[in-house]
């Protein structure tokens, strides 16, 4: 009987999954995925304890926080300023390890200060982030892997987003630095780190052939998977192409920065399209038949850049509104669950073997930034779906 009721579920929700065309349905989903959320993790001061207590401003959370402010922004309510303000104040709005941190998954819960500074003000909000970031951008790193070449500055100055994480973990930051403050170092500093890891980092990161990056200096070429394809993260791919919308968010499109970052925008929207599967999702393998199975947080992050550039004119919507379309049905017909819990979703590690075997039952060790990642997919679908 149980299993039985398990299939009919299964049914009832490709049904609906085929007939979700209204943004309203698209907000009903993104509404049951966060409450799931929210109401199994109650209290936001309380830390994580996965394998090791965590503070709650660790990177998975402050993903999720990303996306809440997204779904804040389709769907205003109380509950959830509260549920971030109460965060963001237990932690003194000041990053993770405080203002000498220069790790990138340190700052990520910054967006989400700067955010909430944008909207109601408040010292609070922008002084201890903005100490961090004068303090790194003084700051060489002095590790092995992180030697730059560019010329006229200290080697290593620039050299601290070493993986690919780190660029959405923390470039948005300093964009959002610039724009509240005015003050060009931010945008620069960043742009410079930015190339520095596209360019630089294990001979550039960002195959411009392909228009998909390596994860690290550890996965340039030739690294293969098994059956011989390149092995790119489907998530880590995400986790730039969501930096790129967030960072283009901030600046002017008169911007040289915004132009710079577009072409690399376009560049991976067309590299994308080309590896989503039939079914709607991406691999966490992307163009490898290794770990050839659904993946949430890659694709969810892939729907929102490509239903932002659709809204921004820089992608044809005969070419990639199918995409979206398919990717949101996929998600919802395998992956959300009656309550609300997310599925196939891959565990946190910096390849595709991570978490595995995936599963549409399967808990991954954080699910934060996996909800985080939906919301931010779902946000932008709502928003294309609103269009006239």
């Amino acid at each position: 009987m149980k299993r039985l009721t398990t299939l009919l579920t299964v049914a009832f929700l490709a049904l609906s999954a085929m007939a979700q065309t209204t943004a309203d349905d698209v907000l009903d989903v993104a509404r049951r995925a966060n409450d799931y959320f929210m109401a199994k993790y109650s209290d936001p001061t309380l830390p994580t304890n996965v394998n090791k207590v965590r503070p709650s401003s660790l990177w998975t959370r402050a993903v999720y926080y990303e996306g809440l402010m997204a779904l804040n922004d389709i769907d205003p309510q109380p509950r959830y300023i509260d549920y971030t303000d109460r965060w963001a104040t237990f932690h003194q709005w000041t990053p993770r390890n405080g203002i000498n941190s220069c790790d990138a998954d340190d700052q990520c819960c910054a967006q989400t200060y700067l955010m909430r500074y944008a909207q109601v003000g408040g010292n609070e909000k922008i002084s201890r982030v903005r100490e961090n970031l004068d303090h790194q951008m003084q700051t060489p790193n002095d590790k092995k892997n992180a030697t730059a070449k560019t010329k006229g500055t200290q080697p290593s100055l620039y050299g601290w987003w070493t993986w690919i994480d780190a660029i959405q973990m923390a470039m948005p930051v300093y964009m959002q630095m610039y724009r509240l403050t005015g003050e060009t170092k931010y945008r620069d500093h960043a742009m410079a780190m930015y190339r520095w890891s596209r360019n630089e980092c294990g001979g550039g990161l960002f195959n411009t052939t392909d228009g998909l990056w390596w994860r690290d200096a550890d996965y340039v070429p030739p690294y293969k998977e098994p059956d011989g394809k390149d092995c790119y993260w489907s998530r880590g791919n995400g986790w730039v192409y969501a930096a790129l919308v967030r960072c283009m968010d901030e600046l002017s499109p008169k911007d040289k920065a915004y132009k710079e970052l577009k072409k690399d925008f376009l560049l991976m929207s067309k590299g994308l399209l080309k590896c989503q599967r039939e079914d709607g999702f991406w691999n966490p393998s992307l163009v490898s038949s290794n770990y050839a199975m659904p993946e949430t947080s890659g694709t969810a992050l892939f729907l929102y850049g490509m239903a932002w550039g659709i809204q921004n004119g820089f992608l044809k919507a005969k070419d990639y509104r199918p995409a979206c379309d398919r990717a949101w049905a996929a998600m919802v017909r395998e992956s959300v669950h009656p309550d609300g819990f997310l599925g196939w979703m891959q565990g946190t590690g910096k390849d595709p073997s991570a978490g595995q075997p995936l599963s549409y039952d399967r808990v991954p060790d954080f699910e934060d930034y996996g909800t985080g990642c939906f919301l931010l997919g779902a946000s932008a679908y709502y928003k294309l779906l609103k269009r006239k």
